[in-house]
């Protein structure tokens, strides 16, 4: 896509970022996937939506087998991803982003999910550290911060995790201190998506100690910075096309650089997951598809004691409850996007579909490999590799045990009428 493609693309997601469905709206029917449900996208999402097929197709899926096996980060993907617009989809056009709906973005990252689950964990690293940016009250800096990850490729990634302090951000030990008109930061982040490949992180600290929720504040740190290392890697089970660190700090950080004041960071945080889980969310979906028509496929065409597969009713029933259960998936992941780019509040909403997306899309993959047996336990069958892939959607940006804690509170604020 060259400049004034990307140009007419983001004038016209932004002008359609708000439009309802039945306005314009295009359905996708492709025959593999009549059965389950699909979502109304106007003209502006299906323009993305079939941008990121035609990656998907000609550059991701013939390099997903490779990046898994070798565990190697494709900067060649990183970049057809920022020249393509989709790195900077999300972001507003005011700041030269693709100015997209969050519904484009779901259909973005199930599409590529379907190909190359790593790819769209690139994807979905990059949207979440760009995240808090768009929270930020200081319209310059933002501008400054925006523009520069969009024309000049600078990758932000978001450090909020520690080693015992991952479910239970509050009780981080990541300190900030005032020095020299800043601050000093010391501690260690861990698990950060991009870690290592990033330009900048946002790394959320305590300002008090012991001050819990109410301390902690977010900043911007250079990757570069003295006293930054990002150089130690995970080796994983799945997504193993990302990059994922262990970022230790002992570095100094200016006061201009404090995205967000004490007190105030935690919310930004949350703000951030809420738009990454419906990201996540999507990201299940697309692998639980890629994996539920392999799996139809497979069974229409393998036959055991003189009929095919899919004719055992014992697995024509799972399938149709499988197809079900994914339609619903998706229709919540869609429906809470779109309630985002309405300007509701998703914090609900988006632990339920992240929640529900990933179990879902982890028992549709577990059901492709019983179904090729053998042969989907053995590489190079791709639904061994969305085994392996898919698990983490049910970890990061929140445990499905938190998402059951957040709408558990919920639940009690709505029936005792005190805040969640």
């Amino acid at each position: 896509m060259n400049i004034s493609e990307r140009a007419a693309v983001a004038a016209e997601s932004e002008e359609r970022a708000h439009q309802q469905p039945g306005d314009g709206a295009t359905r996708d029917l492709r025959p593999t996937r009549e059965v389950v449900w699909q979502p109304q996208l106007n003209a502006a999402e299906t323009r993305w939506r079939d941008l990121a097929a035609q990656l998907s197709a000609t550059c991701f899926a013939p390099l997903a087998a490779e990046i898994d096996a070798s565990q190697r980060y494709p900067l060649e993907t990183v970049q057809r991803l920022r020249d393509s617009g989709i790195a900077s989809m999300v972001l507003p056009a005011r700041h030269g982003g693709g100015g997209a709906s969050l519904v484009a973005y779901c259909a973005v990252v199930e599409e590529i999910a379907q190909t190359c689950a790593s790819t769209s964990g690139i994807v979905a690293t990059i949207q979440l550290g760009a995240a808090p940016l768009l929270l930020m009250r200081d319209e310059a800096l933002k501008s400054e911060l925006l523009r520069g990850l969009i024309e000049r490729g600078e990758a932000i990634s978001f450090a909020l995790s520690e080693r015992h302090a991952g479910s239970d951000p509050a009780s981080m030990q990541t300190l900030a201190t005032p020095e020299d008109g800043g601050w000093r930061i010391r501690g260690e982040k861990c698990w950060i998506g991009g870690g290592g490949a990033a330009h900048w992180y946002v790394v959320f600290a305590q300002t008090e100690a012991g001050a819990g929720k109410h301390g902690i504040a977010a900043f911007l740190v250079d990757a570069k910075a003295p006293g930054v290392d990002d150089s130690q890697l995970e080796d994983k089970m799945g997504m193993r096309g990302t990059r994922t660190a262990t970022i230790e700090l002992d570095t100094w950080v200016a006061q201009a650089r404090m995205l967000a004041p004490p007190g105030e960071g935690l919310r930004m945080a949350f703000g951030s997951l809420d738009v990454g889980r419906i990201g996540v969310a999507a990201q299940a979906c697309g692998m639980a598809l890629a994996a539920f028509r392999l799996a139809v496929e497979y069974a229409a065409k393998r036959r055991t004691f003189g009929q095919l597969l899919i004719d055992h009713q014992a697995l024509g029933f799972n399938l149709a409850d499988l197809a079900a259960r994914l339609s619903a998936a998706r229709a919540l992941t869609y429906e809470a996007a779109r309630a985002h780019d309405n300007g509701r509040d998703v914090s609900v909403l988006a632990a339920q579909a992240k929640l529900i997306a990933s179990e879902t899309s982890h028992d549709v993959i577990d059901a492709a490999l019983q179904i090729f047996g053998g042969a989907g336990y053995v590489k190079p069958n791709p639904v061994e590799r969305l085994y392996r892939d898919q698990r983490v959607t049910e970890i990061y940006e929140g445990t499905s045990e938190i998402q059951r804690l957040l709408i558990a509170r919920a639940i009690r604020a709505q029936a005792t009428g005190e805040s969640a």
